[in-house]
This record gives C-alpha cells, structure tokens and sequence, in this order.
C-alpha cells in the first residue's frame, strides 16, 4: 500500500477521551454496577484500589467514556492544515466529523491514519457513533470488507512489521526518528482531568492536533520523506 500512497488522499487523525462522567459518583446506579464488574478486570493487578479510584481510567472504553476532541490532520500543497472538532457535546462533534468524512473521503482512493488507530481511535469512534445513533461513514464502516478493502494506516501497526505483542508511543518513535515531541504539555493521563476540571477544551485540542502532526512526520520517515517544518502545520 505504501509504495503506492499519496498523502494528499489520507487523512491524519486522533481522538482525546474522558470519563463519561466527572467522577465515579455521578454514574447512574445501573452504570456503577457495570463499571464495577469492569474495574474488578481492569484492576486484577492492583486490588487496593477500588472501581471509584480507578475511574479515571473509564475514558478509554468507549462504553465508560467519551469523545470530547477529533483532530484531522491533511496534506494541502506545501502545508499540512489541521482541523478539531471538540466540545462536550458528543454527538455534534461525531455528526460533525461524520459529515467530514462523508463529504470528502468518500471511495477506495483516501485512507485514514493515525497512530494505535487500529486499536483504538476507529474503533472508538465507530463504537461512540453507534452510541450516539449515527450511520457510520462508508470508511468506517469495515462490516464485512476483507482486509485489503479496509482503507486504514496504523503507523504503530506498521512499526510492528507482524510482531503483534509489541507496543511502541508515539513518542518513543518521535524520539528516535529525530521528530519534535508532541509531550511538550500533557499527556493523555491527564486530558480527564483538563476536561473536568480545569475545563480546558482548547489546550486539549492544540494537544490533539501536536499528535496528528507528528503521526504525519512520522509516516513521512518511513517513506524515507523529509519532515515538514513545524511552521507548515496551519490550523483552519
């Protein structure tokens, strides 16, 4: 796929999650009993902590959290612009997004990318659609597509060249490739807590794009492409 790739047809992205709720006490009874049986999984490794203790960790499991950002990212002439949809309203985020993809990556030519995208990001967003009762854009929606059909990129799934037990960051890879760390303000442990409490969209959103940037950067260093100046990266 990447001998014949051009990056004016992908489109760059990532997503920033919290909690569905700001903390363990504002879930619904029937949800509390849930995530229960979900922190007793998830926590197997640490049983002096209770499912209120570790739910801040709720916002990766699209069952327990939600989108508050989308950062796209697309090579246009000498520039990659970016674009965020964030907001706490989810589905005007999604239905937004959505919109997006069905106006302008439409057909076997585009392709999404991100980093652990396979795993997480697409999965996700097509979990929190469906959540949100909104019809999965046709590049979404992999149902019954045999792998070739399926018109995503994972850098970090690239990096794995078939060793399925190895996981790489983002950043670690930034570091070794020479690119620019996007880490330079938060990480995603601590998007939860921007969110809710300091009530930071926009510093979670310039955060989200820094990623999409430099999943860009980094798939140009696999095609053996220069990296684009830090400049060229413009917001619209």
């Amino acid at each position: 796929m990447l001998d014949q790739l051009r990056l004016e047809d992908v489109l760059f992205l990532d997503i920033e999650t919290v909690p569905g709720t700001s903390d363990y006490n504002q879930l619904p009874e029937k949800m509390q009993k849930l995530w229960d049986k979900k922190a007793a999984i998830i926590g197997r490794n640490e049983p002096d902590l209770s499912p209120e203790e570790l739910y801040p960790r709720a916002g990766i499991y699209a069952e327990f959290g939600k989108i508050v950002c989308i950062s796209c990212g697309f090579v246009s002439g000498n520039a990659f612009r970016v674009k965020s949809y964030y907001g706490d309203d989810e589905a005007v985020l999604l239905q937004d997004f959505a919109s997006l993809l069905n106006r302008s990556y439409s057909g076997q030519r585009y392709l999404l990318c991100g980093h652990n995208s396979k795993e997480f990001d697409i999965p996700y967003i097509a979990r929190r659609m469906l959540v949100n009762g909104l019809k999965l854009p046709e590049i979404l929606n992999i149902a019954g597509k045999k792998p070739w059909e399926v018109r995503h990129l994972d850098t970090m799934d690239l990096w794995k060249f078939g060793d399925y037990k190895h996981y790489t960051s983002l950043e670690l890879l930034a570091a070794i490739f020479d690119i620019p760390t996007p880490k330079d303000d938060i990480d995603g442990s601590q998007v939860g807590d921007v969110y809710w409490k300091e009530k930071d969209l926009q510093r979670i959103a310039i955060y989200c794009e820094k990623d999409v940037f430099t999943t860009a950067q980094l798939l140009r260093r696999y095609l053996g492409m220069p990296l684009l100046k830090q400049e060229f990266m413009l917001r619209v």
